[in-house]
């Protein structure tokens, strides 16, 4: 048994993906409204009452906001930026760059280009 929480984030990019080939749509400059949800997991609650606190998962917003909002992906992602590679990429920015303690509940990140598609990337345990 496990507790879970998750918080979402949004921004405004656009991207190309130059794998699928020229007569794939998604091959044309293209932009989403994405929106980010990072998943915190843990066996049991803080002496707080929690997995982890919201507040301490602010850096992601500040981290997308300066680093993906209102950019061209391809520019700033190496490799196709596609919604899974997103979901990795932000994954690894929360170990490397969330304090310790925070950083090991994160479990999933989950990326979204349009309200029915969501990727995820969950490292194996």
């Amino acid at each position: 048994m496990s507790f879970a929480i998750t918080k979402r984030f949004a921004f405004s990019a656009s991207h190309q993906l130059e794998a699928v080939g020229p007569d794939h749509p998604c091959a044309r400059l293209h932009g989403h409204n994405y929106e980010v949800e990072v998943v915190a997991e843990a066996p049991d609650l803080d002496e707080r009452g929690f997995v982890v606190d919201y507040f301490e998962l602010d850096p992601v917003r500040d981290y997308l906001a300066d680093t993906l909002d209102h950019r061209h992906l391809n520019d700033v992602i190496s490799g196709e930026p596609s919604a899974e590679r997103i979901a990795w990429w932000v994954f690894e920015w929360c170990k490397a760059n969330l304090p310790v303690e925070v950083a090991r509940q994160v479990a999933a990140v989950r990326v979204s280009e349009t309200p029915r598609t969501w990727a995820e990337y969950r490292p194996h345990s």
